[in-house]
């Protein structure tokens, strides 16, 4: 239900952006049975014409809710306190800078075939992908699930090649799936395991030192099958999920939800502007992975570079890097031009922050602290 109050905060941002592309959108959603209240506000030319139960009915019904699966779209009611207008013209003229203050931290990992993502990361979000079709399968899984996984990383023998400083092994996966009461916990099972061997073969064919031995331990409802899903059984709240929005919990994320802000707002287009940077340290090989500390400050055109971490010690300088990639809060905003929202709240904003940079980065000598 969290993913859902998610998606539906973003399904309302893309439709005011599209309208207008400086609109101002600040949104937040809670779901329960078959209300869902709106707060904030969205601001932008012709907001009064949007239809706002509809658009929210649509991310009900593209996620598989109705027929088997409560609540069906056509009854879920849209209540709130979300303040629909236009921008004023002294807005409009300061659109391009920060209206708040923001931490945020951007990370890469040089492997391109996952994204440049934390490998745990990337295989949890195909799993639970490959899992998701399930809701049109047969099986009839209803749409809320989640999955859980563990990987094992070892330090390569020194002896061994310095390419690959890490073997990695899946672990431990556990999978929450509500399927109807007619499928069996063998065939769920069986289901998840043909997904965990699927995702394990196309991961090691980009990660070479990832094993593509399954794991021993692949519990699929460990506490019992569960009845009642969706925001039928649980409440749910847009911003709730930023582990899965970011890098998962290896690296510390700063800021704030994501979901729900306009690309003008710090905590997203600094987010945006974090990642992109990272990207650059990884791309241009000066380190095999990096993580990037910024600061905003009300009234600042761009985020502050504050440091750029790699495995050898923080870069110096890295200011410098901000001369190679276009970090201005506009040029973020610019990136949202024709994405589809509603999937990258869903399945995780590293969609779109994993492309690589527009401007890429040449190799700098920068040096190390330590």
């Amino acid at each position: 239900p969290d993913k859902l109050a998610d998606a539906i905060a973003d399904t309302l941002v893309q439709a005011a952006i599209e309208r207008e592309a400086e609109a101002l959108c600040a949104i937040e959603v809670a779901v329960h049975r078959d209300a869902v209240y709106l707060t904030g506000r969205l601001a932008c030319q012709g907001s009064d014409q949007l239809d706002l139960t509809e658009l929210v009915r649509g991310v009900y019904r593209s996620a598989g809710y109705g027929g088997r699966w409560r609540p069906a779209p056509q009854d879920v009611q849209v209540l709130g306190n979300l303040c629909v207008d236009t921008l004023v013209p002294d807005e409009n003229s300061v659109r391009h800078i920060s209206d708040d203050q923001s931490i945020v931290t951007g990370y890469a990992i040089d492997l391109p075939g996952l994204g440049y993502l934390p490998p745990e990361q990337w295989i949890a979000k195909e799993l639970a992908r490959k899992l998701y079709r399930l809701v049109d399968s047969p099986i009839e899984l209803c749409p809320d699930g989640k999955v859980l996984v563990v990987l094992e990383e070892t330090p390569t023998k020194p002896s061994e090649s310095n390419d690959q400083p890490w073997t990695y092994r899946l672990r431990n996966v556990s999978a929450s799936l509500l399927a109807p009461d007619g499928v069996s916990g063998v065939e769920l099972q069986r289901a998840v395991v043909l997904g965990v061997k699927e995702v394990l073969h196309e991961a090691a064919t980009h990660m070479p030192s990832l094993s593509t031995e399954m794991p021993g331990d692949i519990v699929v409802n460990g506490s019992g099958n569960f009845h009642m899903g969706g925001p039928e059984g649980d409440n749910g709240l847009s911003g709730k999920k930023l582990l899965l929005d970011y890098y998962g919990p290896r690296v510390p994320i700063g800021g704030s939800a994501l979901s729900g802000k306009d690309f003008h707002k710090p905590d997203r287009a600094g987010a945006i502007i974090a990642r992109r940077l990272a990207l650059a340290v990884v791309q241009s090989g000066t380190a095999r992975e990096a993580t990037v500390h910024l600061a905003s400050f009300a009234g600042d055109e761009a985020p502050r570079i504050l440091r750029i971490v790699t495995p050898d010690g923080d870069l110096r300088e890295p200011q410098r890097w901000g001369h190679l990639v276009e970090c201005t809060f506009n040029t973020a905003a610019s990136m949202a031009s024709g994405e589809d929202l509603l999937e990258l709240a869903r399945w995780g904003h590293w969609e779109l922050l994993s492309r690589p940079c527009k401007t890429p980065a040449t190799r700098m000598n920068t040096g190390h602290l330590g």
